[in-house]
């Protein structure tokens, strides 16, 4: 999901095919709004306080946050009434950001009031998982990007199916990494991947 939302959904591949029909269905607000505009827009950095609002680039520093403050609350060195003071203080460290109330802080997710301990590290991991198999994917379609700007999202749910979808859950999440892309979970290629996109993004 977080490679069809960013790696697809925010790429300038996919917009190159789809812009022309938002921009119809904008009611005028886009009319003088480029392609590259457009997507400078929808992949700006900036430090926010929503978890799901997040950019790429800053969302992991949500989760580490997250972790880094359920892993004391189920130690015992953070009691459940210091939450909010100490959710407040990880955003201000992290992120630079000064929390306003708790429906913007530490209520803004359901996952620790329905017992879901442990769970954040799977969205990080999942921006891996993404990058390592979109990497892979690249090798194995040449020409990968220029299907996309073509409309043709088809080709990488075919590998997906091929490589992914099709063994459910008879893998363990590492051994069916290693077995798609023939390595094992690496972060080199989410680092890379960012860097490129947003070295053409912001010019650097």
């Amino acid at each position: 999901s977080r490679m069809w939302e960013n790696m697809i959904g925010r790429s300038k591949s996919f917009w190159e095919t789809h812009f022309g029909k938002i921009r119809e269905l904008a009611g005028g607000t886009l009319d003088d709004v480029s392609l590259d505009a457009f997507i400078k827009a929808i992949n700006r950095v900036e430090p926010s306080l929503i978890r799901t609002e997040a950019d790429e680039v800053t969302y992991g520093l949500h989760i580490i946050a997250r972790f880094e403050l359920e892993s004391a609350i189920m130690s015992g060195v953070l009691s459940v009434q210091d939450i909010p003071e100490a959710w407040n203080a990880k955003m201000k460290d992290l992120l630079g950001l000064e929390v306003p109330n708790n429906a913007s802080g530490c209520l803004q997710d359901i996952h620790w009031s329905m017992g879901s301990f442990g769970y954040f590290p799977s969205y990080a991991l999942g921006n891996l998982y993404a990058a390592q198999f979109w990497h892979q994917m690249q090798i194995d379609i040449p020409g990968l990007e220029s299907q996309l700007s073509a409309g043709k999202t088809a080709v990488p749910l075919a590998w997906l199916r091929k490589n992914v979808h099709c063994h459910g859950s008879f893998y363990k999440p590492g051994e069916l990494l290693s077995k798609a892309t023939g390595e094992g979970l690496s972060p080199r290629y989410y680092a890379g991947y960012l860097d490129a996109k947003y070295a053409v993004i912001y010019g650097y």
